[in-house]
């Protein structure tokens, strides 16, 4: 049975399609068997916009793992851990997770809602072991990651990491400092490893390639290092683990 992994937050542009494709080709890589013609490794998206879809058709038949986009088909969604041949399955959400209104206009309690991307997210949900929150360090992810762990995760009871993406080193700590703190002072579970910028990884959809297919040069090896380290926290390389310490939602 598969390890379902959903990378999700309310805000857009915090690189969940990257962290997607990245980890799923990290993973891939890692246990990857000769003896086995078909990919452990399944990434499927949610998001109507596309990005992973548009990426994956462009590294077309050198992709290292299997993707697929089912944003309109949410009955299939619940049943991802059923899919036979496969080891971890990464989901890719859309960037606005709600809240959605339904007929009378009035917000549904539940942020998800009841729109076409509120019902695709409680089904991956209900599939999925864990979840993986990227947050960029600006002020301006902290409200929507609060709501998206306080308000659709925790209630669920998915354990959950948040991994800080896209940090540049040029631009100092002090916005790097104060996301630690935020999410530290939230007491939420907290990656190690953090996600730092690199123009490569901005340039991979557009030069046909994932993190794993990188040039062997001195700068692409650091931009890789990052992905692996995160993949080895999360405890990627198996093919069942025991996620400890992750955040859970409280007794």
């Amino acid at each position: 049975m598969a390890q379902v992994h959903l990378l999700l937050n309310q805000k857009g542009g915090v690189g969940k399609s990257t962290l997607t494709v990245n980890l799923a080709a990290i993973t891939a890589d890692v246990i990857a068997r000769p003896d086995r013609q078909v990919p452990p490794v399944l990434a499927v998206s949610i998001d109507p916009q596309g990005s992973a879809t548009w990426w994956a058709d462009r590294v077309g038949d050198d992709l290292p793992f299997d993707f697929v986009q089912a944003h309109r088909e949410p009955q299939e969604l619940s049943r991802l851990k059923e899919i036979d041949g496969y080891e971890h399955i990464f989901v890719d959400t859309p960037g606005w997770i709600g809240p959605d209104a339904d007929d009378d206009g009035v917000e549904d309690r539940d942020p998800l809602g009841d729109g076409r991307a509120g019902v695709a997210l409680r089904a991956v949900l209900e599939a999925a072991d864990d979840v993986i929150v990227p947050i960029e360090p600006e002020g301006l992810g902290f409200l929507p990651t609060a709501n998206t762990i306080e308000n659709v995760v925790k209630p669920r009871g998915i354990p959950y990491t948040v991994v800080i993406n896209n940090w540049d080193p040029r631009d100092g700590t002090a916005d790097l400092d104060e996301t630690k703190a935020f999410i530290d002072g939230q007491q939420f579970h907290r990656a190690q490893t953090v996600v730092r910028h690199y123009k490569i990884h901005t340039r991979a959809a557009v030069e046909n390639r994932v993190v794993t297919q990188y040039p062997r040069n001195r700068i692409s090896l650091e931009a890789r290092e990052d992905f692996f380290r995160l993949a080895l926290e999360l405890g990627l390389g198996g093919t069942r683990r025991q996620r400890k310490g992750a955040g859970r939602a409280a007794k």
